[in-house]
């Protein structure tokens, strides 16, 4: 059976932030799509993308939704000519929700960084537990994963606070007009370099730290706890 392929990053970089921002802020004039097309052109291509990722996969991917929901209620925000404050508070909403519902998750009995972190696509569960129940480990290890929920909802946290201020100090221009285009654009390019890659930095450093507590209560080495392939 033919192996699924693996989505380009470079790829899905362009689609959902590259070339919207490129319409966003190139084919917003009058001359050209105008304020309304050139917002509707731009938007289509992370909605499709959402789409396209849930349909690949077969089954719904969540951050997939969220991003379809997030691309949604900024065309609302255009269409609708909201204040530019609507914005920052719909940037900051979708990761701060995340963090509120991840920090909760730490009093119940499936904290959620086993579904963004320690998960099956990563790493080998089944046998992480045995080593664990080998050397009478499990409780230790169950405390790890809760202080590694609440850091994992400060990478959220942190989110949601730089979403709301590079989204105040960039865009404050009315939605629906060209100027409003030209700046959410603007922020698209920047929020990659001064959110999205500190917030993957932290995440990734936040799954080391967990592999090294693994491997030192279950005496396994990282290359045998990751999924084969």
């Amino acid at each position: 059976m033919k192996k699924e392929g693996k989505p380009n990053p470079l790829l899905e970089i362009g689609i959902t932030v590259l070339l919207p921002a490129f319409i966003l802020m190139k084919l917003s004039s009058p001359e050209r799509l105008g304020t309304l097309g050139a917002l509707m052109l731009a938007l289509s291509f992370p909605l499709a993308w959402g789409v396209w990722d849930g349909i690949r996969r077969r089954r719904l991917n969540w951050l997939s939704v969220l991003g379809v929901v997030s691309t949604l209620l900024t065309g609302g925000i255009g269409l609708l000519a909201l204040d530019a404050q609507w914005l920052a508070v719909k940037e900051a909403a979708v990761p701060g929700l995340i963090g509120i519902a991840v920090l909760a998750s730490t009093w119940t009995r499936s904290p959620l960084i086993r579904v963004l972190v320690f998960n099956a696509q990563l790493f080998d569960v089944d046998k992480v537990h045995r080593a664990l129940e080998a050397r009478r480990n499990t409780v230790p290890f169950e405390l790890r994963l809760r202080t590694g929920t609440v850091l994992l909802a400060g990478t959220f946290f942190f989110s949601a606070v730089a979403n709301y201020v590079l989204a105040r100090i960039i865009v404050d221009a009315p939605a629906g007009t060209e100027a409003f285009n030209e700046q959410l654009g603007e922020l698209t390019l920047l929020s990659y370099p001064v959110i999205a890659v500190p917030s993957m930095l932290m995440m990734m450093a936040l799954m080391f730290w967990l592999a090294r507590g693994a491997k030192t209560l279950t005496g396994l080495d990282l290359g045998d706890m990751l999924q084969a392939g």
